[in-house]
């Protein structure tokens, strides 16, 4: 089992990681693997809702959102950090997120269905709690799992080693890595024992306006 650690910072060593570190080092405790995915500091450019994923199966734009699909097939759970940027997450992040997840929708890749997600946001002081609220949105609209720690996933921190001082924060990043490695380990028990993903309907959209 294999867990994919988004790194939506810009800063290879910041905050960010330092919480992504403390998730894998656990996850490694549980026997978990773990890999890091930097999104880094390139511009990542916003979804063009021009729809052409759906005839060709990728983003038109060739950059850091291709190669995390093609990357993320291979993983059985994502863990997204990022770092809070005027009480949000991060612009990037934002944007890599909503093209990935986008293309994921419209090209029927169903990479993330039904596996287990999870948001770390790390700030310098304000505005974690409402860039969890719109990470988690992307999970929830794709029907996976939102595994919490036994606190909001959240780490302060003005650099990395700031962050590290932050007990509690780091605490419940443990809390996260053993709560997902559990999830994980159910999942393949379940799968073991015959059981499926819940049964599919077909998409139904309602528009207020016709």
């Amino acid at each position: 089992m294999k867990v994919l650690l988004i790194n939506g910072s810009p800063h290879k060593n910041g905050c960010t990681n330092a919480a992504l570190d403390e998730i894998a080092k656990t996850l490694g405790q549980e026997g978990i693997e773990s890999q890091v995915f930097q999104l880094g500091n390139a511009a990542v450019s916003g979804c063009r809702g021009c729809g052409a994923c759906a005839k060709i199966g990728r983003c038109v734009i060739n950059d850091k959102v291709n190669e995390f699909l093609e990357l993320a097939k291979d993983f059985d759970g994502y863990i997204v950090g990022a770092p809070v940027h005027y009480g949000s997450a991060a612009g990037n992040i934002t944007s890599f997120l909503d093209r990935a997840f986008f293309v994921n929708f419209c090209a029927g890749k169903n990479i993330f269905e039904h596996k287990p997600g999870a948001a770390v946001a790390c700030a310098r002081r304000s505005g974690t709690t409402a860039a969890l609220d719109q990470l988690n949105k992307y999970f929830l609209i794709t029907q996976m799992p939102l595994i919490s720690g036994r606190y909001w996933n959240l780490v302060y921190g003005m650099d990395a080693e700031e962050a590290e001082k932050d007990e509690e924060g780091m605490q419940n990043m443990r809390f996260l890595a053993r709560n997902f490695a559990w999830h994980l380990k159910c999942r393949e028990a379940a799968e073991k024992a015959g059981i499926s993903i819940p049964e599919q309907e077909k998409v139904v959209h309602t528009n207020f306006i016709r």
